[in-house]
């Protein structure tokens, strides 16, 4: 009798069955994996503009958005302060979400936490200074430069660090008073035009031909400010070029989510949930419902 093939052999059989079925497992394990959700956070709406760019970039990708409205304004606040809120949050976003990176979509929270959260924190953390100092060197022509953010980004001496050894003349000015008029959703009036003029009177002199939204709170006051300064000074946000820079960290980090799945998106807020979502609609132009409330113990 002759010996029967590998191919025939029944034994075979269950061992080949094994490889293919743990193959399989792994595969859904690592899909499961990349498909959690990317978590984005601010003191208020001003991340929803990193959150809409990222949407349109990755629109696999499931995200949450975190804004922290029982708190905001951060500018004025303590760097301390803030980077102790910036902890509290990133570990309610992995405690309650498993959220697989961070995106600090705050510039004073950046400025003043970015480096120890990835110290602290198990997963990849994104900020949004690098993307717009690389965004505003890129775009400038006569290489003169305005940064305007709150109170404590300038007050950090972040973006001054990451022009430092430049040929390029810089203007720093911090703009106290205007994120509270985006999280009113007043985004253009009288008051708005009134302040800007007398905030942005440097730049005049200046003469910059670029300004950097050294805050996400910013972008939604693109048009008053555009008539404020002129429309040949060209206005740089951080948003796009950080949601560039998301994509690429997933790619590099091996979490992107296999195309085919539509990301959802899912919005948090220490403060009310209905004023959340009527301001953030509104200002964003995006549609927000079902805000889930959270209190501020419960971030501890």
């Amino acid at each position: 009798m002759g010996a029967l093939s590998s191919r025939g052999d029944p034994r075979s059989r269950p061992a080949a069955h094994l490889t293919h079925l743990c193959r399989y497992c792994v595969a859904v394990i690592v899909s499961s994996v990349n498909c959690r959700s990317v978590g984005i956070f601010d003191s208020g709406f001003g991340g929803l503009s990193i959150l809409a760019a990222l949407h349109d970039l990755v629109p696999t990708e499931s995200l949450v958005y975190f804004g922290d409205t029982k708190r905001y304004p951060y500018g004025p606040k303590p760097q301390e302060m803030v980077r102790r809120f910036s902890v509290e949050i990133s570990r309610y976003l992995v405690r309650e979400f498993d959220v697989k990176m961070i995106v600090v979509a705050c510039n004073t929270a950046s400025a003043a936490a970015l480096s120890h959260l990835r110290e602290v924190m198990d997963v990849p953390v994104v900020g949004v200074i690098e993307a717009g100092v690389r965004a505003a060197k890129a775009v400038s022509n006569r290489q003169s430069i305005g940064v305007m953010g709150t109170v404590g980004t300038i007050a950090s001496g972040e973006y001054q660090r990451r022009f430092q050894g430049e040929n390029l003349s810089v203007v720093y000015q911090s703009c106290p008073g205007l994120v509270e008029f985006v999280e009113k959703g007043e985004t253009y009036s009288d008051q708005v035009l009134v302040l800007l003029r007398v905030l942005l009177e440097q730049f005049y002199s200046a003469k910059v031909d670029t300004v950097l939204l050294a805050c996400t709170h910013y972008p939604f006051l693109s048009r008053a400010i555009s008539d404020v300064l002129g429309r040949e000074v060209v206005l740089v946000s951080s948003a796009e070029e950080t949601a560039f820079e998301v994509s690429a960290m997933l790619s590099e980090e091996s979490l992107e989510c296999e195309s085919g799945y539509e990301g959802s998106i899912t919005y948090v807020s220490t403060g009310d949930p209905g004023v959340f979502a009527d301001v953030g609609s509104q200002i964003s132009a995006m549609r927000i419902d079902g805000v889930r409330h959270v209190d501020l113990e419960d971030l501890c």
